[in-house]
């Protein structure tokens, strides 16, 4: 795929907006990174978006996870199991998400978000436990929620942020706070296992991935901010994960069901 100067400059706005949504809750990246690449940059194909979201997404998340770590925000115990379980999720998904239609992909996984972001804004006043770790009590929810999440993230070609945060919360009963740090584990993880298979089918274009992770730096540093800011006040960071959730989903669904 050839890239315009024009092309170039989107591609720079709409990593750091990508970069920004993986600061501050921990999820978006895929999310919004493929329809900024469809219908902002103006990629072509639906799979090579997912494709080269899922290289740009993986960077942008490690880079926010040393952002977080060095918060003390991350809980390694859980966070490295999850991601080790949905790494072999990832890797099943991403062959089977393959062989749908890419239009039919970006609506089901819109109605899969709007599910979660149902879920969270039920979830906004709960505080979540301090120090959670793993236990053999919680081994099982760890992993069986990281091999579900991990298989849901490869089919749909996605880091899965927006899933890993509500199922950690879930599995472990961590703040939100400590989910969003720890979920940037696993969208790493995912998005490198999710990547390798598109780039080995030639679904990547690595000059778009490489504006997408420089304009992402940028943003990651101001979402941290914004994400540490808003943990303080109470449901604040919930509502506001639900809120992105929701109006992407909504997007998405009226661009891919519309005649």
């Amino acid at each position: 795929m050839i890239i315009s100067t024009t092309q170039d400059v989107l591609g720079l706005i709409s990593g750091s907006l990508v970069g920004f949504s993986l600061g501050l809750v921990g999820g978006g990246g895929s999310i919004l990174a493929v329809p900024l690449m469809v219908y902002v940059v103006g990629v072509p194909d639906a799979h090579l978006a997912i494709g080269t979201s899922a290289i740009a997404v993986a960077a942008n998340a490690a880079f926010n996870l040393s952002n977080h770590a060095r918060g003390g925000t991350v809980r390694w115990s859980c966070a490295l199991p999850f991601a080790a379980a949905g790494m072999v999720g990832a890797f099943i998904g991403s062959i089977f998400g393959k062989m749908l239609d890419g239009q039919r992909l970006l609506a089901l996984f819109a109605m899969v978000m709007l599910a979660i972001a149902a879920l969270m804004l039920k979830s906004r006043s709960r505080a979540g436990l301090p120090d959670v770790k793993m236990s053999w009590a919680n081994l099982p929810a760890i992993v069986g929620f990281g091999l579900a999440t991990g298989t849901l993230s490869g089919f749909f070609g996605i880091g899965g942020g927006f899933l890993i945060v509500p199922a950690l919360m879930f599995a472990t009963g961590m703040s939100i706070m400590n989910a969003v740090s720890s979920s940037l584990v696993a969208v790493t993880a995912f998005g490198l296992t999710t990547a390798a298979s598109y780039a080995y089918s030639g679904l990547v274009s690595w000059q778009l991935a490489g504006l997408f992770i420089a304009g992402g730096v940028v943003g990651g540093l101001i979402g941290t901010k914004s994400a540490r800011f808003l943990a303080t006040r109470r449901g604040a960071l919930n509502i506001v994960f639900a809120a992105v959730i929701v109006a992407v989903a909504i997007y998405m669904l009226i661009r891919n069901l519309s005649p």
